[in-house]
């Protein structure tokens, strides 16, 4: 498997499919009840710690980052693809959305009151998962929690079509619960729950809820 450029292909695929994918996701937490629990107890937890602003990492077409906006949280939206965040500001007029990677995350350090990666962080390899994982950590204020998805398993395949059958090139990695845990326990985070489902939004998908580790003097 060579992912070599796997960033730039990201970009371009969901360039390439930005509105064929906005329009067969767009209603999806309709038909996830659970995933909608997931996040309003996230929001729960935003609330109870004094709020503040919380980054969707990796935000696509913008429907998580406005469903938690509905339950009162102070989010924005970041994604890598241009074409993403067109659709984003067109879908959801009004809220804020940027161009970045989470890769790079061009956000002040300790200013996040918590973080979401929503299914996005499938195309990222596993030896760039800990860089990811630290800038994390890096943004997040002591004790704020982090909301992770992901597809379950223990393969890798490369998809080169979907949401209408444009064309694509990324991985979509499958991992196991243990796995995402050790990487975030590396970087400095604590894994307070997770879960495996099933939903409309992965035929097996992973649920964890972890935090920044307080700062230790």
């Amino acid at each position: 498997m060579n992912t070599d450029g796997w960033l730039e292909d990201t970009r371009t695929s969901y360039d390439t499919v930005a509105a064929s994918y906005a329009d067969q996701v767009r209603n999806l937490l309709d038909e996830t009840p659970e995933e909608r629990a997931v996040l309003a107890l996230f929001a729960d937890l935003i609330r109870t710690s004094g709020g503040g602003p919380v980054a969707d990492v990796g935000c696509g077409s913008g429907r998580i980052t406005a469903y938690l906006r509905e339950l009162g949280v102070d989010t924005f939206g970041i994604d890598l693809s241009p074409g993403m965040i067109e659709v984003a500001r067109r879908d959801h007029p009004g809220l804020p959305f940027e161009l970045g990677s989470m890769t790079d995350l061009d956000v002040a350090d300790g200013s996040m009151a918590g973080l979401v990666a929503w299914y996005s962080l499938i195309h990222v390899p596993d030896d760039e998962i800990s860089s990811v994982f630290t800038h994390f950590r890096r943004v997040l204020r002591p004790g704020g929690p982090l909301l992770l998805s992901f597809h379950v398993g223990d393969e890798s395949q490369l998809k080169t079509q979907g949401y209408g059958g444009h064309p694509m090139k990324v991985y979509v990695h499958r991992r196991q619960h243990g796995q995402m845990t050790a990487w975030l326990n590396d970087a400095g985070f604590t894994v307070e729950a997770h879960r495996t489902l099933a939903s409309a939004e992965s035929t097996l998908g992973g649920i964890l809820l972890a935090r920044r580790q307080l700062d230790i003097s």
